[in-house]
């Protein structure tokens, strides 16, 4: 199964890049290049995935509407992220 969400990057100053995924609460990751970063959250999602399915629960479908905390930082990308994951049914 396939499923698909959009992803925030959030740049670092430092460098790098914070990754969240707003559909997928607490799902956090951190990349060092964008390319990076965007692999990270493939990972990231599988495994926050597979850990819902463990437990007897559904991935959740992405909402229409998006929103995005960007707290002090004065920038983000969006993108969206598609895995491939065990087959279950979505919630």
């Amino acid at each position: 199964m396939r499923l698909t969400y959009t992803v925030v990057l959030l740049p670092e100053r430092e460098g790098g890049y914070v990754v969240e995924v707003p559909a997928l609460p607490g799902c956090v990751t951190y990349g060092e290049t964008l390319t990076e970063a965007l692999l990270m959250a493939e990972d990231a999602i599988q495994g926050y995935v597979a850990v819902l399915q463990e437990d007897g629960d559904l991935p959740p479908r992405e909402r229409k509407g998006i929103t995005v905390n960007l707290g002090r930082k004065r920038e983000a990308i969006l993108r969206k992220v598609t895995v491939t994951v065990e087959a279950a049914k979505v919630a």
